[in-house]
């Protein structure tokens, strides 16, 4: 387990018959982010992450996306959640809970969460079914597999809310800044125990 005083970094390898993924992050870094998953939006998507969260982050990843991207998206989802719940170790001093609603242009999602070692996602977003463009195209649905996937993997309990929106990538980029920011918020270290009357998260 980690303290606060420990640097909050990992790194996982996860490889399956359909997906070879590698994900490192630093917690504490500047935002630098490395990131190549063979879809350009996703990658796109990823580095908000990095750069709103104030993350170092590195993924790459090799899927079959000539057969479907499902498979890139919730492993990577998979393995960057673990290297979350790694990095954070027994959180102490961390904020635990945090809200934030980052708008593009007529897109808003409100994402609350908490960092509370029990996985929960409640996503309530909506957007037009139509792909987003790009090479390959990117099926906005993917957006709840990833979320999913990565509140599992990294026990975080997360609620996404859309408030407002009609384009779809305005949407989805809304969602990835939100929930960067709030977990750039969630992971703070603002005192030196364990942030719950439990005595663990």
């Amino acid at each position: 387990m980690n303290s606060s005083s420990q640097p909050r970094r990992a790194e996982r390898n996860r490889a399956t018959k359909e997906t070879s993924i590698r994900v490192a992050l630093d917690i504490d870094g500047t935002g630098v982010t490395d990131i190549a998953t063979g879809l350009p939006f996703f990658d796109h998507m990823l580095e908000q992450i990095g750069r709103h969260g104030g993350f170092d982050l590195t993924i790459e990843a090799r899927g079959d996306i000539e057969i479907d991207a499902h498979h890139t998206v919730e492993d990577v989802g998979i393995a960057l959640g673990a290297c979350f719940a790694e990095a954070l170790g027994d959180k102490a001093g961390v904020r635990r809970f945090a809200t934030a609603a980052c708008p593009l242009d007529e897109a808003l999602v409100d994402v609350a969460l908490d960092l509370s070692g029990r996985p929960y996602l409640h996503f309530e977003i909506d957007p037009p079914g139509v792909k987003i463009l790009g090479d390959p195209p990117f099926d906005p649905q993917l957006v709840e597999e990833f979320w999913r996937a990565f509140v599992t993997s990294a026990g975080i309990t997360m609620h996404q809310v859309l408030v407002r929106g009609k384009n779809t990538h305005h949407i989805v980029e809304s969602t990835f800044k939100s929930t960067a920011r709030a977990l750039r918020d969630a992971v703070r270290i603002e005192g030196g125990g364990i942030p719950s009357t439990k005595g663990v998260l």
